[in-house]
């Protein structure tokens, strides 16, 4: 079994965009005619120059190879070029290529690919959700309204959600680590108290910040939530300078939690040694595949750290999270993102029952994906997946996050 073709699709969800604004998919057929599909997070270059990346990696890498040689191709990818380093686009685009292997993998011998990395150990995986507005508020006043927020997280608790994430602490810009204005760690802390006020001891609060701010920054508003008890404050700073998460850890007292924009094993590897993070969310798309994230996994658990898979992406990603999540002793929980769109690329093969996600029994990542919806639903525009603003921190006028909805300017 020889991995022979590949093709790749470039989708975008249709508007709000939740998930962002386009999803990277490939397909591999080996030349027995077995197909699997993985997905790409990477989102530094447009999706179009992507395409020729996740091509190149291939062709070099894994055309011809038998894909249960993931460690040789891993290897092949992550060194070849000179580089024995983390890369966020090269890790990407093998990324995708790596976990659409395992879908073979688990086609070939007609099992679920938990299997195939050690059994299951959770018969169900507990899920968090972001917090989205509902049909009838304001889609530009929800990002700024505790009231509104509070509404949403009880509507979820009422889904059987158990954890629910939200980051009011803007601006998204490229002016960071910034301090936060003032106005910025009062309507978090408004945000947090307005929520526990709603759903009481039913659901834990996730803090994110999308690392907007310097290691003091992060340590102001980090200290002002402590009353509210979050479960995580993630991705306080930004992910470049791993060391300074340990400054932040040690002066919080709320679990540090980061991961999405980190690649490989190796990137991890400092904030577990010096206890800058005690929550690791990789995201499948980006860190190295299914087989890096088992490995992460494995070196998490010696420090007692935990894995809470990242999905701001599409159901591939979601699916290869749920494999690994079912099978790794060290699970927290895992993102999920529930929309008609996401449910019918899959063909609604993965569910979601009382806030808790069922890994599925079929082969492979257990999927069924939706080549037509996927092929009509292409990406023409010319943004990033998601971009940063230029503007920086308004200490006068306030800020806000949209909470990653692309606004509609392609």
């Amino acid at each position: 079994m020889k991995l022979q073709e590949l093709e790749i699709f470039i989708t975008a969800p249709p508007a709000p965009g939740w998930g962002g604004r386009y999803w990277i998919f490939t397909k591999l057929t080996t030349d027995n005619g077995l197909v699997g599909y993985g997905e790409v997070y990477a989102s530094s270059v447009s999706p179009q120059v992507m395409v020729h990346v996740i091509q190149d990696v291939f062709e070099r890498h894994l055309y011809g190879e038998n894909p249960e040689n993931v460690e040789l191709m891993f290897r092949r990818a992550y060194s070849s070029g000179f580089t024995q380093r983390p890369d966020l686009s090269v890790m990407g685009a093998f990324s995708g290529l790596e976990i659409a292997c395992w879908d073979i993998l688990g086609k070939a011998r007609q099992r679920p690919v938990w299997a195939l990395l050690g059994g299951k150990i959770h018969q169900r995986v507990r899920a968090y959700t972001y917090l989205y507005p509902l049909p009838h508020h304001d889609m530009d006043k929800f990002w700024v309204s505790p009231e509104q927020a509070a509404e949403s997280a009880l509507a979820a608790v009422e889904l059987g959600y158990t954890a629910i994430k939200f980051d009011p602490a803007g601006p998204y810009t490229v002016h960071g680590g910034h301090q936060p204005a003032m106005s910025d760690i009062s309507l978090t802390v408004a945000f947090c108290k307005a929520i526990r006020e709603a759903v009481g001891d039913k659901a834990d609060l996730l803090v994110g910040t999308h690392g907007q701010f310097t290691t003091s920054g992060a340590i102001r508003l980090g200290q002002a939530l402590e009353p509210h008890n979050p479960l995580w404050f993630e991705e306080p700073i930004p992910p470049d300078n791993p060391l300074e998460f340990t400054r932040v850890a040690n002066a919080v007292r709320i679990p540090i939690a980061t991961g999405e924009r980190l690649s490989t094993k190796m990137e991890f590897a400092t904030l577990l040694r010096t206890g800058g993070a005690a929550i690791l969310q990789p995201a499948l798309g980006r860190v190295g595949g299914i087989w890096e994230a088992k490995k992460l996994a494995g070196i998490a658990e010696v420090f007692n750290a935990e894995i809470a898979p990242h999905l701001y992406a599409g159901p591939v990603e979601w699916a290869a999270n749920i494999q690994l999540a079912a099978s790794i002793p060290n699970l927290l929980m895992a993102e999920t993102i529930e929309t008609p769109f996401h449910r019918a690329l899959i063909n609604n093969a993965i569910k979601i029952e009382e806030g808790y996600i069922v890994p599925p029994d079929a082969p492979g990542l257990g999927i069924e994906f939706n080549e037509e919806l996927a092929r009509a639903h292409l990406y023409t525009g010319k943004e990033l997946h998601l971009q940063m603003q230029e503007a920086p921190c308004d200490y006068r006028g306030g800020n806000r996050f949209a909470g990653g909805a692309p606004p509609v300017t392609d």
